[in-house]
């Protein structure tokens, strides 16, 4: 059992939303919770803008906290959540009740392919906008704004960002990278993954280690096979172990969180 002071708060990040039938994070809160920690989910807008979804995440910390009767949270953030978790903390308060926050692959430095392809004719970008946009209002977005997300995504606006975001002294901030070798690892990212690699360099199908460097950065993580980990690994996608392969790499995502819980604990966290 890991007797962790603040419970857990995960935010998801792009292109899923918190639903029941299929969690974002697949086994991970279950175990967690197996573990003795209260969870709790984000549930902010897939698509909404990092602004939009700062304020919202606000507001569903304060509910949180009046309910458990907790002081702060330890936040897990996943990809675009971080920074959403972090506009919420430096731009809305919420510094007084999170204790730490910890991000899986967030685009904190922006990313250099995401230059390049916003390059692209307006049209191509705006039309995919708008379809992920209609699919996400199916799932529940109630203002999900695509193209400005694609923007936030680039070096020029994680800059700004960045600038106008500034890390909090009450804050514990950490976080971390992972990569996969080859594009044939995920069936669901080879071609992203490829492009990246062109472009960037190792990367999980969709960043690279410098684009996720924040606060203490706990190295680039990989997994016990030459598989790798990918986007979509990093939460559980799949819902099983990478490999029965113990040492030399993660064997299963669902161990990686529960050792990054149980090391928050043994930190007064």
């Amino acid at each position: 059992m890991i007797d962790l002071k603040y419970p857990v708060l995960l935010v998801h990040g792009m292109g899923f939303r918190d639903i029941k039938l299929f969690c974002y994070w697949g086994r991970i809160p279950k175990t967690l919770q197996n573990e003795g920690c209260k969870v709790y989910f984000g549930g902010q807008d897939s698509n909404g803008t990092i602004e939009n979804n700062g304020k919202f995440l606000s507001e569903r910390i304060k509910v949180i906290i009046k309910e458990s009767g907790a002081e702060k949270l330890n936040v897990i953030a996943h990809s675009k959540g971080g920074l959403d978790m972090r506009n919420a903390i430096s731009a809305h308060g919420m510094d007084r009740y999170v204790a730490s926050l910890t991000t899986i692959s967030t685009p904190h430095n922006g990313s250099y392919t995401m230059d390049k392809l916003m390059r692209l004719p307006k049209f191509m970008i705006k039309t995919a906008a708008f379809l992920s946009d209609l699919w996400l209002r199916i799932l529940g977005d109630k203002h999900p704004d695509a193209y400005r997300v694609f923007e936030s995504f680039t070096t020029k606006h994680a800059e700004k960002f960045n600038i106008e975001n500034p890390d909090s002294k009450n804050v514990y901030y950490q976080s971390y990278a992972f990569t996969f070798s080859s594009a044939f690892s995920d069936v669901f990212m080879w071609l992203t993954h490829f492009i990246i690699k062109c472009v960037e360099g190792e990367n999980d199908g969709l960043l690279t280690p410098d684009a996720v460097k924040w606060g203490n950065f706990r190295g680039v993580y990989k997994g016990a096979t030459r598989r790798g980990i990918s986007h979509l690994d990093e939460i559980d996608f799949r819902r099983m172990r990478f490999t029965k392969k113990e040492g030399g790499g993660v064997s299963d995502m669902v161990r990686f969180y529960t050792d990054l819980v149980r090391e928050l604990s043994e930190m007064g966290l």
